[in-house]
């Protein structure tokens, strides 16, 4: 397998969601506590080991595959799905539970970003 980088706008897109995606896995693996916004007396073990494992774990699984095979239609569309369902996720949460902060709101546009981004190639949507 020949490793290539981006050449064009259409390939350049999903390229830079898997990279902001493997740099969030690899920051929820080594620093938990930060990504989970715990303060130093809330130490659960159980949500550092689920912030190492689930979002870690899942953020550099798809960075990765999505930084090798970025050029790959169903690639893309498995990053920008998952941006996608991110962004669902973080909207129900302010919605329904009060979760409405700066914070809250900000990270939801960048996974609507995100999701653009990966998806948008394969739709046809950036000028190559």
């Amino acid at each position: 397998m020949e490793l290539t980088l981006p050449t064009t706008n259409a390939e350049w897109l999903p390229f830079a969601a898997a990279a902001v995606a493997a740099l969030l896995g690899l920051l929820a693996l080594l620093a938990p506590r930060l990504v989970l916004r715990l303060k130093p007396a809330e130490r659960e073990a159980r949500a550092v080991a689920e912030a190492r494992s689930l979002i870690a774990g899942f953020g550099l699984g798809i960075g990765v595959v999505g930084l090798l095979l970025f050029n790959q239609p169903f690639v893309q569309l498995a990053l920008g799905a998952s941006f996608a369902f991110a962004a669902l996720g973080r909207l129900v949460s302010i919605l329904t539970d009060g979760m409405a902060g700066a914070y809250d709101w900000l990270f939801l546009l960048v996974a609507l970003l995100l999701a653009y981004c990966a998806l948008a190639p394969v739709f046809g949507l950036p000028p190559a």
